[in-house]
């Protein structure tokens, strides 16, 4: 049975990752390797082990996480079918069930805001996990002259957080920002499809999802 463990130390799928998010560098985009899927990955397990999923789901979601930008590596236009195609080529080859690796294929093939459905637990998770994670950190240009809006909007926030409330009836994304860099209507024009995307899946984990920039609920 395939672990997290196993896909995070394999080297190829590393290398996939690693040349993916070369070429998301060269074509100005903001991080996308270890650190990115790192985090969401450790944000997805978050939000279905706290929802009470099996552990055996919580380790898909990691799997599928780790990989889910892989598509990268063919192309940034619809990346989140060629990774699960890609995904499909390794995991079989590993050794994956097939029911475990239809999974896995779901979820990342439905990642992405253009075409993504929330299709299951684990697409839904990894749609949350992977959508929120903005943050200053993931900025690779450091002249803040040249910063084109994700740049500006990423580099703007200084703290962010996601979480599940007590009653498991929300989810929130709180983060703040400092408008200095960007004003928060500057978040919305290239966030705002990716956080309906999110609504759409914390209701398939029956959830409300919630935005609260500078302490105020947006969503």
């Amino acid at each position: 049975m395939l672990k997290y463990s196993d896909i995070k130390q394999n080297k190829d799928i590393n290398t996939y990752i690693t040349h993916a998010d070369d070429t998301l560098a060269e074509l100005g985009f903001t991080e996308h390797s270890f650190s990115h899927v790192g985090k969401v990955a450790e944000d997805a397990a978050y939000i279905l082990s706290t929802l009470g999923y099996p552990e055996r789901e919580v380790e898909l979601v990691k799997i599928a996480a780790h990989m889910h930008d892989i598509g990268n590596l063919v192309n940034r236009i619809e990346h989140s079918q060629s990774g699960a195609i890609i995904a499909f080529r390794i995991l079989d080859k590993m050794g994956m069930e097939a029911d475990e690796l239809a999974k896995v294929v779901i979820a990342i093939g439905n990642h992405d805001e253009g075409t993504g459905v929330p299709v299951n637990a684990i697409a839904a998770a990894l749609i949350i996990a992977d959508k929120c994670d903005v943050r200053r950190s993931r900025v690779r240009n450091r002249d803040v002259t040249n910063f084109d809006i994700h740049d500006r909007v990423n580099f703007s926030v200084t703290e962010s957080r996601l979480f599940i409330d007590e009653n498991k009836e929300n989810i929130t994304l709180s983060i703040t920002i400092d408008t200095t860099y960007s004003p928060v209507m500057d978040y919305f024009e290239i966030f705002l499809e990716r956080m309906l995307l999110c609504r759409r899946a914390a209701e398939k984990l029956g959830l409300r999802f919630r935005l609260v920039i500078n302490e105020q609920q947006i969503i």
